[in-house]
């Protein structure tokens, strides 16, 4: 089975304007659900969840942990908890990972001419 292309394609490269504008929706999502929780209509958290997966998918580039967490969202009392911040941070702690590369070879000291 082949995968789409939005998912196999390779994720942007982070930058510090990517990675604080992820955080801004993080937050801000995570604040408005918190405080329209127990006043908010129906429907709001979810299209606050939906608008939010669609920004970070944008920003950061498509992962897996984006889709558990929109799950999580739809369940009742898990909108009061900060979890799409807890999200943007897992990713990027990933994608730095991910893009500094693997380690030198070797146990020794890395000469560098």
């Amino acid at each position: 089975m082949k995968l789409p292309t939005f998912i196999t394609a390779a994720p942007p490269l982070l930058t510090p304007s990517r990675v604080r504008l992820a955080y801004a929706v993080a937050v801000a999502t995570d604040a408005l659900q918190f405080v329209l929780g127990p006043i908010g209509w129906v429907g709001a958290d979810e299209i606050l969840d939906v608008a939010a997966t669609a920004l970070i998918w944008r920003v950061l580039g498509f992962h897996p942990l984006l889709l558990p967490t929109f799950l999580v969202e739809l369940l009742p009392i898990t909108d009061m908890l900060p979890t799409w911040t807890g999200c943007v941070a897992l990713v990027i702690g990933q994608r730095r990972r991910q893009q500094l590369g693997p380690p030198p070879p070797g146990g020794g000291p890395v000469i560098d001419v």
